[in-house]
């Protein structure tokens, strides 16, 4: 059985989220980049831990759409 259109948006809404961690964490890690060149180590360090976290919600996310479409993630129809 397919997925209801509520749980496909839902699916749709979390890759969606998923994809702008990704590319947030890429553009950070230009930023670091620039930042370890100019020589501001600290403030490299600290948002390398930021794009630490944010690969682990991208994951965490992904594993989300997959219990959508197994069905143990359900979003009701709003009324």
């Amino acid at each position: 059985m397919g997925l209801t259109k509520p749980n496909q948006q839902l699916a749709r809404d979390l890759q969606g989220l998923a994809s702008d961690l990704k590319w947030s964490a890429v553009e950070l890690l230009r930023i670091v980049e620039r930042l370890s060149l100019a020589g501001n180590e600290p403030d490299a360090q600290a948002i390398l831990k930021m794009i630490i976290l944010f690969q682990a919600d991208e994951d965490k996310l992904a594993g989300y759409v997959d219990e959508v479409r197994a069905g143990r993630i359900v979003r009701e129809r709003s009324e």
